[in-house]
């Protein structure tokens, strides 16, 4: 009962602090380290010590996988020259340093003691990277490469201070460690891949979402168990599969089973990384105790948790600007991967660490002289790089001015893939009618494929203040028809006059289709605030096609006025200048004004718009 209501208080506390830092805007992760610290001196609250087994082999794999899912692998493909540079030689760089510094301020204590602690704080937590990135919005190039160093280099850590710890009671060769980590490397790619093959073709053939979704659970937890057991990197194994199975997903899955999965991953991942941190700062008063019974006095305790923490910090700069030099002046394939000093300042400002290096620091022998300072020291980088750079981080983001993720270009390229996708819907849908359907069906499947294109780019515009869009009319008419369809189901429910196998099936249609596909009026006006870049279709390259970014904004569809009627957003004729409104409007006037002029490209006339459109290459697909 005391393990467990231990557990139910941890959950409660994170959920607390959580919701209070989303209220008031402040970086969780580091809130929870200060306020785990602070509760770790009360009288009721037990003392904490991270077994690092259970970090190692029951947290860390599914953190890993949650964080792969998100995790586009073009990116990964992409950016992998950079993620090997800083996942496998930086950690190797950092290791040095710190060992060389440790060894330095720490008189008596083994040069391969001082290289382990410096394989343990050489790597960047990408729990870390992505929950403090997400709220700073961290520009996206600066985002996904913190977040993919962080996936591989605990790999290249682990392997450094496995060799380090086995050099305090051996000596391996030079061609021993090299066998060691080649092996660690292809053996986890191996194992990766095996268990993503076999897991793919398992999902392919459910059709259980729930199954699904458990499927997921185990999948962690295989990798990197059955990685561990020939000796590979469990670390990377986990890293191979969760990115192969994320691949592979929109073509296994059923779309049932990839919502219920996220959704599950999602409050899963949000208690074990969020409690991590909480953790985290719990364990200091027994770290702070085990430091002070070494017999080196406070001051020269105090001297070596502050040397490596510097050195940590530093070998990252040191490292991120040479690379950045580096390329910069290598070849021209070299330049095109090149960093600004902005992007090189960001990435080495962000390396926070994070629950391995707490863990791995756990690995360090018993009998290793000052084990206790060794551990304070690993603690110190993990709160230091937290709540220094975690806190300064805002800051200089702001300082360098490098653009956040513009969620208004996200939803253009989002409606033009719509259009893709719709195209391609509505030309399998022609092939496979042959007229003996039933009409009101085809044209059923086909208005509600269009509705939903037109409503993406409804989100786009910015609605006069007094009028809505017709997706967001339907969208609440549709919401009041939901919830006196749920009030009969409930009070039928409630009155036993049906059974459950009645009302269960009729409550879930209920609820799963209240999520309508529009957005609300402050994200289409959040979405509408930048000139967007021409699309690159060939009707907008041709003659007539008109300048890029140039938009006329009028104040009134003519027709429009002319029949009466009301229009939603307006577009402007590139080739004669005429106004009318858009196809989400009731009468469509621009596209009938193409009907009759052939006129083949139109701009958005809204404030603030330049994007173009052309009916040629709409007709086309």
């Amino acid at each position: 009962m005391e393990l467990t209501a231990e557990l139910v208080a941890l959950v409660i506390a994170v959920g607390l602090v959580a919701g209070l830092c989303d209220r008031f805007g402040l970086p969780t992760p580091l809130v929870l380290v200060v306020v785990g610290a602070a509760a770790s001196f009360l009288p009721a609250v037990p003392e904490v010590q991270l077994d690092p087994d259970v970090v190692l082999f029951a947290v860390l794999p599914p953190l890993l996988y949650a964080t792969t899912a998100r995790t586009s692998l073009f990116d990964f493909r992409h950016n992998k020259a950079s993620i090997v540079a800083m996942s496998v030689v930086l950690v190797v760089f950092s290791t040095l340093v710190v060992g060389a510094v440790t060894w330095f301020l720490l008189p008596g204590v083994a040069v391969a003691a001082a290289l382990a602690l410096g394989a343990v704080v050489a790597p960047p937590d990408a729990i870390a990277a992505s929950a403090v990135g997400r709220r700073l919005g961290l520009p996206r190039r600066v985002g996904t490469l913190l977040e993919h160093e962080s996936l591989v280099n605990d790999a290249a850590a682990l392997i450094a201070l496995s060799v380090a710890v086995s050099a305090l009671t051996s000596s391996p060769s030079a061609p021993e460690v090299a066998l060691e980590f080649v092996w660690a490397v292809v053996g986890a790619v191996l194992v990766g891949g095996v268990v993503a093959a076999v897991l793919a073709l398992l999902r392919a053939r459910l059709r259980d979402p729930v199954l699904d979704t458990l499927v997921s659970f185990v999948a962690p937890y295989l990798a990197f168990l059955a990685a561990e057991e020939v000796h590979a990197s469990g670390v990377l194994a986990t890293v191979v599969t969760g990115l192969a199975l994320a691949q592979l997903s929109p073509r296994i899955q059923t779309a049932t089973a990839r919502v219920t999965e996220a959704i599950t991953w999602r409050t899963v991942a949000f208690v074990l990384e969020n409690g991590v941190f909480l953790l985290i700062g719990l364990q200091l008063p027994g770290l702070l105790t085990g430091a002070g019974e070494s017999g080196l006095g406070w001051g020269r305790v105090a001297l070596v948790c502050g040397g490596v923490l510097v050195a940590t910090v530093v070998a990252r700069f040191v490292f991120v600007f040479g690379l950045a030099g580096l390329l910069t002046v290598g070849t021209p394939g070299m330049r095109r991967l090149a960093w600004s000093p902005a992007v090189a300042g960001l990435v080495s400002w962000a390396g926070m660490r994070g629950v391995v290096t707490l863990a791995a620091a756990q690995v360090l022998p018993a009998d290793v002289p000052d084990r206790e300072v060794l551990l304070l020291a690993a603690f110190t980088v993990v709160v230091g790089s937290l709540l220094v750079q975690g806190s300064t981080l805002p800051w200089l983001v702001r300082r360098v001015g490098l653009p956040a993720p513009d969620p208004a270009e996200d939803a253009l390229q989002a409606a033009e893939l719509g259009d893709a996708a719709n195209a391609a819907g509505l030309a399998r849908l022609a092939e496979l009618t042959t007229g003996d359907e039933p009409e009101g069906v085809v044209h059923r499947l086909r208005d509600r494929s269009t509705a939903r294109s037109h409503a993406a780019w409804e989100r786009l515009g910015r609605p006069l203040a007094d009028q809505d869009t017709p997706s967001s009319v339907y969208a609440r008419l549709r919401m009041q028809m939901l919830d006196a369809e749920r009030e009969v189901v409930v009070r039928a429910r409630d009155g036993g006059t049906a059974p459950g196998r009645c009302w269960r099936p009729r409550s879930r249609r209920s609820t799963s289709r209240s999520r309508c596909w529009t957005g609300t009026r402050s994200s289409r006006a959040a979405a509408g605030t930048r000139r967007w870049p021409p699309a690159a279709g060939r009707g907008l390259r041709a003659p007539g096609g008109g300048p890029a970014g140039v938009s006329h904004p009028e104040s009134a569809c003519v027709d429009c006025l002319a029949e009466g009627t009301t229009w939603v957003h307006l577009r402007t004729c590139m080739a004669c200048g005429h106004v009318a409104c858009c196809d989400s409007s009731p009468r469509r006037h621009a596209r009938v004004h193409f009907g009759t002029s052939a006129h083949p490209v139109v701009v958005s006339a809204e404030p603030d718009e330049a994007w173009r459109w052309c009916w040629v290459d709409d007709e086309l697909g």
